[in-house]
């Protein structure tokens, strides 16, 4: 088993970012450009690798009382991974993404996912920012 863990401070309340990255329509907007989800009936939901040209069954769950999502392939148990959000007063918010890859053949490599997690936590905070200071659209 393989695990990978990155965390960026976000100057927003934790309720916001929890909202807008457990918006399972708008999912697209800040995971890594390479997964597409799409939802069927929650927590079911199927996501399309780019990278394998792959559709893989997995399940999403939005646990908002613990601003936390939970998510993993459905079928293969090859990987799971969660999402943290945490309050740090002031209206800043810790959020932290946790990957677990059980099948080294879907790990992409510790570089890889380290820059998609990079990547993946500004997109969401560019999302979250756009989302406040759009006055709440989206």
């Amino acid at each position: 088993m393989t695990e990978y863990e990155r965390s960026r401070t976000m100057p927003a309340l934790p309720e916001h970012v929890f909202d807008q990255a457990a918006n399972v329509d708008q999912l697209d907007q800040w995971l890594p450009e390479a997964l597409h989800v799409r939802p069927g009936e929650l927590p079911a939901v199927t996501v399309h690798e780019d990278r394998t040209d792959e559709d893989t069954s997995a399940l999403l769950r939005a646990q908002k009382d613990q601003m936390r999502l939970e998510w993993g392939t459905r079928d293969s148990g090859s990987y799971t991974g969660w999402l943290q959000v945490a309050g740090m007063g002031s209206g800043a918010t810790e959020v932290t993404v946790h990957l677990s890859f059980f099948d080294e053949d879907h790990d992409p490599g510790e570089e890889a996912v380290n820059a998609a997690l990079d990547h993946s936590l500004r997109r969401l905070e560019e999302q979250v920012r756009l989302r406040v200071d759009g006055g709440g659209a989206g």
